[in-house]
C-alpha cells in the first residue's frame, strides 16, 4: 500500500452490479472516458472480494483515502477481513475495465467445501484471519473477464450467463498452480527451476507462431522433458501446448477485435498456414467462427 494519492479531476460513476445467486454479485466498469471515476459500494465482512483488472489501472481507497492499493491490466486481487468493514472504493483510470465478484463465505465453502485444505485461507488455521493475495490473470480467466464486461446478449438471459460465467471464474482462478500444495512437487521448491519453466513459457509465448518442440524447448532451459512437462503443470496449471493453444487463441481474438486484421492475416500472425485450421481451431475454443465472432462484435 502507499500514501501517495495526489489529487486529481475525478468523475463519480456507478457499477453495473448483477446479483447472480444468492448471497454472489457480479460487478463491472467500464470507464472509457478520458478522466478517473469512482465507484463506492458498501461491502459487509463477511464477503470476499475477487477484483480483476481487464484493462488499464484502478486504484483502491482504504481509510478515507489515507491508504491506496492499486491493481494494473491483467492482474487480481482477492480481499478478505472477516474482522473489519472493507468497503470497495474504487478509482477506475482512463480507458480502464474491471470485474468484481463479491461472495460470502458461507457460500464459498458451500462451492469448496471438500478443498477447504487445498484453498489456504479456508481452513480452520486460518479461516478468521484477514487474507490478502494479488496475481496475473492467466488467458483462460481473461476470456471469461471479457465475456462479462462486453456482454451484448438479450438482457432476459444476463443473469443466469453472469452466473455460470462468474462460478467459471472462481473454478479457473482456484485452478492456478499457485495454490497448489508445493509438497507435492519438492522439484518446484528450486528456486532456479522454477526460473527455467517460466522462462520456457516466455519462449513458447515469444514464439507463438513457430514454436519449439518440447524436446527443444527442454534443451534450451536446461531441463529434461519429464521435469519441464511435470513443473509447467504446477506452475500455470496445463501442459505447454494447451497452455499456447489458449495464450494464442486469446491473441487471435484481441486482434479480431481491434479490426486492423483480417481472419487470414490474424491466424498466420499466430501461426496457422492455413485459414481452415485456424477457423476450426478458433470454433473450438470458442463455439464460434472468427468471422461470427466479428459479427457479433457489431
Amino acid at each position: 500500500m502507499n500514501t501517495d494519492t495526489p489529487k486529481k479531476n475525478v468523475a463519480v460513476g456507478t457499477f453495473d452490479e448483477t446479483k447472480v445467486d444468492e448471497n454472489v454479485l457480479v460487478l463491472t466498469f467500464k470507464n472509457d472516458e478520458s478522466v478517473a471515476q469512482s465507484a463506492v459500494k458498501e461491502i459487509n465482512n463477511s464477503f470476499i472480494q475477487f477484483h480483476f483488472c481487464v484493462k488499464g489501472s484502478a486504484k483502491f481507497m482504504f481509510n478515507q483515502g489515507r491508504y491506496a492499493l492499486d491493481i494494473h491490466e491483467e492482474n487480481s486481487l482477492l480481499l478478505y477481513n472477516p474482522q473489519r468493514e472493507l468497503p470497495i472504493n474504487l478509482q477506475i483510470e482512463p480507458n480502464s475495465w474491471m470485474v468484481s465478484i463479491l461472495i460470502s463465505i458461507q457460500k464459498f465453502h458451500g462451492l469448496f467445501s471438500q478443498e477447504a485444505d487445498y484453498i489456504s485461507f479456508l481452513n480452520e488455521e486460518n479461516k478468521d484471519k484477514k487474507y490478502y493475495k494479488d496475481g496475473a490473470i492467466s488467458p483462460s480467466m481473461a476470456i471469461v473477464l471479457n465475456q462479462l464486461i462486453n456482454y451484448n446478449l438479450n438482457s432476459s438471459i444476463k443473469n443466469i450467463y453472469f452466473k455460470g460465467k462468474a462460478y467459471e471464474l472462481l473454478s479457473l482462478y482456484f485452478n492456478r498452480s499457485e495454490d497448489a500444495d508445493i509438497e507435492q512437487c519438492p522439484f518446484l521448491v528450486d528456486e532456479a527451476n522454477v526460473i527455467k519453466i517460466r522462462k520456457a513459457k516466455d519462449i513458447v509465448v515469444s514464439r507463438m507462431a513457430e514454436p519449439p518442440s518440447l524436446q527443444e524447448l527442454a534443451d534450451e532451459i536446461g531441463l529434461n522433458i519429464k521435469k519441464l512437462k511435470e513443473g509447467f503443470k504446477q506452475i500455470y496449471g496445463d501442459s505447454v501446448f494447451s497452455f499456447l493453444f489458449d495464450y494464442k487463441m486469446e491473441v487471435a481474438r484481441k486482434l479480431l477485435e481491434s479490426g486492423e486484421n483480417n481472419v487470414n492475416e490474424v491466424g498466420l500472425k499466430v501461426g496457422y498456414s492455413t485459414s481452415s485450421h485456424f477457423i476450426a481451431a478458433f470454433k473450438k475454443k470458442y463455439g464460434t467462427t472468427p468471422k461470427k465472432y466479428i459479427m457479433s462484435l457489431n
